[in-house]
């Protein structure tokens, strides 16, 4: 198979392929065409060349109504789902489409949308409206959607990225039952360990080629050989060694308050440190992190920044005054100019630096400044003049990165920074925020409920809980373990 964007070859010679009952998974980097090969599958993307074949079918090129009527069903990371609409209504919503009937059959989609939620165990009203739903919630009414199509191969892209363990497991449940069903499930993701739990095969890619294809039977693939056929090196586990610098701390929050989240939360960040937040979701975490970057104002208590006592945040630009960076887990929504430019991205936050004296910006300056910021970090398959959407996610990832680090911040806010990036990025981004913290002396706040990112990349952890700090540990002094089992009490 073969596909390109933009002139940049994103399929290369792939070959890849599923047996009925099987599940596999997809693993590679970002940008090596894991997404590209999907959408392909599904009659997304058209192919420049090359065979498919479904159920025994060849085709040259395909719709998505052809790769639906052959049973293919993808959930994608956002799920796909009309929020102002019922559950029920979601579940049926391409199935009442396909009948071509003028006239709506409500109650017919009601018994039919709890008889699917029956068959996967997903005990929940179905007249409740998705908007009041949770990630886990979701991506439940989604399968249920995929369920009701009739579908033969299910792809799921990188479903557990925003779960709890918990959800984790009940969502492994469901595969495996789906399974028993003769149902194939295609798994794309970024957690290896979650990989060698649920997978029976692999195919492995690497620049829109498959290096390593496994087959059912073969046996579970040590991490470190995964590692070495997505990246073709090897990597080495490494800490945040800290040095305090200063007596005065960079941040300091005082009983910061926001209710209906957190209280009283009191902590100190001094200049090259990593400070960690961890907490299962709902714990308060990203609300105490947004309340720091002036996107929520907090209800009581106070901010102190670098010594100096700042009340609270009431909007962003006081953060930004405070020459504080927020790089946000939802990089779609919160992150970036999907259809600008990738060079005009990486400049968003710092490009009214460059306007001169009647608000006409200094081009030369400024096309030096992008060239000098693009240069920081690899970026595979990235072509400056294209737009930010083209990149995959982890890419798009490093993308927001680099605008917030193009300002030169004091303080880094990383929410969840390395969501859906896959191992060789994890490991670049993670010796950025060591380098940045080492060499340059930030104070950084990682946000994460991925133990082995705390671990590699904090000096100190902080563990929360229904709103509060619960415990408070030197990395030096703990272990992942311990963490998944402090943070899961």
């Amino acid at each position: 198979m073969y596909k390109s964007f933009y002139g940049a070859m994103a399929l290369d010679g792939m070959n890849f392929e599923i047996n009925e009952g099987e599940i596999r998974c997809l693993i590679g980097e970002n940008g090596c065409g894991k997404s590209t090969m999907i959408k392909v599958i599904s009659g997304f993307h058209p192919f420049d060349s090359g065979e498919l074949y479904i159920n025994d079918k060849l085709y040259k090129k395909i719709t998505p109504a052809e790769s639906i009527a052959e049973g293919v069903q993808v959930i994608y990371q956002d799920f796909s789902l009309f929020p102002n609409m019922t559950i029920a209504e979601n579940i049926m919503m391409y199935a009442t489409v396909a009948e071509g009937r003028t006239i709506v059959r409500w109650k017919k989609i009601r018994e039919k949308a709890v008889e699917i939620l029956q068959r996967v165990q997903f005990e929940i009203d179905p007249d409740t409206y998705v908007s009041k739903l949770n990630v886990a919630q979701k991506q439940m009414v989604a399968i249920c959607r995929a369920i009701v199509q009739n579908a033969r191969l299910l792809i799921m892209d990188e479903p557990t990225t925003a779960l709890t363990n918990r959800e984790v497991e009940r969502l492994f449940e469901i595969v495996r039952r789906l399974q028993q069903e003769g149902v194939s499930v295609l798994f794309v993701s970024h957690k290896l360990d979650e990989i060698s739990e649920i997978c029976d095969s692999y195919t492995i890619m690497r620049n829109g080629k498959n290096v390593f294809q496994s087959e059912k039977g073969d046996g579970k693939m040590p991490r470190e050989d995964m590692v070495r056929y997505m990246t073709g090196k090897k990597f080495t586990s490494e800490t945040h060694v800290y040095v305090k610098r200063d007596s005065v701390p960079a941040l300091k929050l005082n009983a910061l308050t926001l209710d209906g989240a957190f209280e009283d939360i009191s902590l100190s960040l001094y200049k090259g440190e990593v400070l960690g937040i961890t907490g299962l979701l709902g714990c308060g975490r990203t609300e105490l992190a947004e309340t720091l970057f002036g996107l929520r104002q907090a209800t009581g208590g106070n901010i102190d920044v670098s010594g100096k006592n700042t009340g609270v945040f009431r909007r962003v630009d006081d953060a930004l005054k405070n020459n504080i960076a927020y790089v946000p887990e939802d990089r779609l929504t919160e992150g970036l100019y999907l259809e600008q430019s990738i060079a005009d991205n990486v400049i968003a936050r710092i490009v009214r630096n460059y306007a001169g004296k009647c608000g006409l910006l200094r081009m030369k300056a400024l096309k030096k400044k992008q060239r000098e910021v693009l240069s920081s970090m690899n970026v595979a398959g990235m072509v400056p003049k294209n737009p930010a959407s083209s990149l995959s996610g982890g890419n798009q990832q490093k993308i927001v990165l680099m605008k917030w680090l193009a300002s030169e911040p004091d303080i880094l806010i990383l929410n969840c920074p390395t969501v859906g990036v896959d191992v060789g990025a994890k490991s670049d981004i993670h010796k950025i925020i060591r380098d940045l913290a080492r060499e340059k002396g930030v104070a950084v706040i990682v946000v994460s409920n991925d133990m082995y990112e705390i671990m590699q990349t904090c000096n100190r952890v902080l563990i929360m809980k229904e709103g509060r700090i619960s415990k408070e540990l030197d990395i030096r002094d703990t272990t992942m373990d311990e963490l998944e089992l402090l943070a899961a009490e």
